[in-house]
């Protein structure tokens, strides 16, 4: 990794800087043979018009002289060829050649340029001297009027050995700086992958758990902020790690002083962690990694589990494992996609639930038999009673019918809260139940002067239950009705909303103090017991009422106001 930094940082400044000396060297010759070109024709043009005023007079015939010695004499001293051309095309003058064993130049391009009064320069092979020449040619104009043509040229090969001499001079140049530029990118790229590296070794040794590494912050300018940066990320490293190894220390100790089994799932159902306890319940010393399933063998915990995924939030229930019993909670963690399980023993609990189950059971059915008895004799001696006697049998008989009343309701409250307990569920007509409950209860309403209400729309839909839990239902709520209501009515209302079928029965009785309603559907629990006790009243009705509403899905709830009457709402599934 560290060769592989510097050779791709120094692979590409080396590239750019040969990259840039090849361009010098494609571009620039060319480029200086067309200025040194131009330049040089730009001296012949100027010399040609300097040579122009002194060698007119000899073309027109002004001057009397020896033209040819003239331009041999400057071209020698110039080291340029001169020639002197007639109107005609004739040479009259040529400072290398003499003039009459050479041809007519009328059909040169430079000389017809300049016949025609222009000038002009060309590149081409002299077919006098047999060598590539350049030409700078101008026209000679006596009183505006064309008269002949001076040409001055010289050898191109001079040209390009001087620009030969230049591209080795050139390449020479190229070459050191070339040479300097690659030691200078040499360690100009050490200097930049050297903190690089530096910093790179540092991170894998934290990436390692090595918190105590520090960068060197002897560089100046960014490298050294980047490591005065990295420094203190590292130091915030090592105190955050040292804070979570004590949390994470405390979370294993509270985790294994849990009594309560306890894992976390990820999101394939996969342990993640765990407690002392659930690797003791699943019988697994390492659980961790694998899923829920395998470790805790039971199809109803893993329906837990899967309900608590597919919905989001809470799921719980009863799970077997073995010859225990475990009440299994699911909870889903807001920051994660991560399921928290615990598993409560309650093995012990639910042993206590069935003796007392059992001890209720046993007692009332023990008890009803003497009660029954005892009823029965009160009856048989009430007729041969008189005065005082008749008035304590009356007493014996009414608590006697008390307790057996409270006996039959225990009876009831046992089978519905048994493990084993059955729903026979038939399509049931609620409106018919209920027309028949209210004809049961016509006599004692009209002793008391009460009326009895049904409101239920024609249209009414039955509804799946057990009819005769139902009927008991509907018993209880309309007997608490009658019984502590003295005047108005007692109204039995059905209807569906939302899905739901609610069946209500509102009364205009005493009511009841809004300090025992959370209490009313408990064991027992009377509001006003002096009453309770006159009318016969037991304490579980409405116990069983909630019983016998969550044994078929649904919820029951009151609203009551003391002095002006009492609403018991059942809701209850539709389908």
């Amino acid at each position: 990794m560290k060769k592989t930094l510097f050779l791709r940082f120094f692979a590409g400044y080396a590239a750019v800087v040969i990259l840039l000396a090849a361009a010098v060297m494609i571009f620039a010759p060319p480029i200086m043979r067309t200025d040194y070109v131009k330049d040089r024709a730009t001296g012949l043009e100027h010399m040609a018009g300097l040579l122009e005023s002194r060698v007119l007079p000899y073309v027109t015939g002004a001057a009397a002289g020896d033209l040819e010695g003239f331009v041999t004499s400057v071209g020698r001293d110039t080291e340029t060829r001169i020639t002197v051309i007639g109107i005609d095309g004739s040479v009259l003058a040529d400072s290398e050649k003499e003039p009459r064993d050479m041809e007519n130049h009328f059909f040169r391009p430079e000389i017809q340029a300049s016949l025609r009064g222009e000038k002009l320069m060309s590149i081409r092979p002299s077919s006098t001297l047999k060598a590539d020449m350049m030409y700078m040619s101008i026209p000679l104009r006596d009183k505006g009027r064309v008269v002949g043509a001076l040409r001055l040229s010289v050898f191109m090969k001079e040209i390009e050995t001087l620009l030969g001499a230049l591209r080795v001079k050139l390449f020479r140049i190229v070459g050191v700086v070339t040479l300097l530029a690659l030691v200078l990118t040499f360690f100009l790229t050490r200097s930049v992958t050297g903190p690089v590296r530096e910093i790179i070794d540092a991170s894998k040794r934290v990436a390692g758990g090595d918190f105590d590494v520090a960068v060197s912050t002897r560089r100046s300018g960014e490298f050294r902020d980047f490591a005065l940066g990295f420094n203190t990320m590292t130091g915030r490293l090592k105190d955050m790690f040292g804070e979570i190894r004590v949390q994470n220390e405390e979370i294993r100790s509270i985790l294994a002083s849990i009594r309560e089994g306890l894992c976390v799932l990820d999101g394939d159902a996969r342990i993640v962690l765990c407690n002392t306890s659930f690797r003791r319940i699943a019988g697994s010393d390492a659980p961790e990694g694998r899923h829920f399933w395998e470790v805790v063998r039971s199809s109803t915990a893993a329906e837990i589990v899967r309900n608590a995924r597919g919905a989001g939030t809470e799921s719980s229930g009863e799970v077997g494992l073995g010859e225990r019993i475990y009440f299994c909670s699911v909870s889903r963690l807001a920051a994660a996609d991560r399921l928290v399980v615990t598993l409560h023993d309650i093995t012990e609990f639910r042993a206590l639930e069935k003796t007392k189950r059992d001890f209720v059971v046993n007692v009332t059915h023990e008890l009803k038999t003497p009660l029954t008895a005892i009823k029965g004799f009160v009856e048989t001696m009430e007729p041969r009673a008189d005065g005082e006697s008749r008035n304590y049998l009356e007493i014996i008989r009414r608590n006697a019918d008390r307790l057996i009343a409270i006996v039959e309701d225990l009876l009831v409250l046992s089978r519905l809260e048994a493990p084993d307990a059955k729903i026979d569920r038939e399509r049931v007509d609620v409106r018919a139940v209920a027309e028949n409950i209210l004809k049961m209860f016509g006599r004692r309403s009209g002793e008391k002067g009460i009326s009895l209400v049904l409101d239920a729309p024609p249209d009414l839909p039955a509804i799946q239950a057990d009819a005769v839990q139902l009927e008991g239902l509907l018993i209880n709520l309309v007997d608490n009705a009658v019984k502590f209501t003295d005047k108005g009515s007692v109204t039995v209302r059905l209807g569906t909303r939302e899905g739901r079928f609610l069946v209500e029965v509102e009364d205009t009785g005493i009511g009841i103090d809004t300090d025992h309603l959370p209490h009313v559907f408990e064991r027992f629990y009377v509001a006003d017991k002096s009453r309770s006790k006159k009318l016969g009243g037991t304490g579980l009705g409405l116990s069983i009422v909630k019983h016998i509403a969550q044994a078929h899905g649904g919820v029951v709830s009151v609203q009551s106001r003391l002095g002006e009457g009492t609403k018991v709402t059942v809701s209850l599934p539709l389908a």
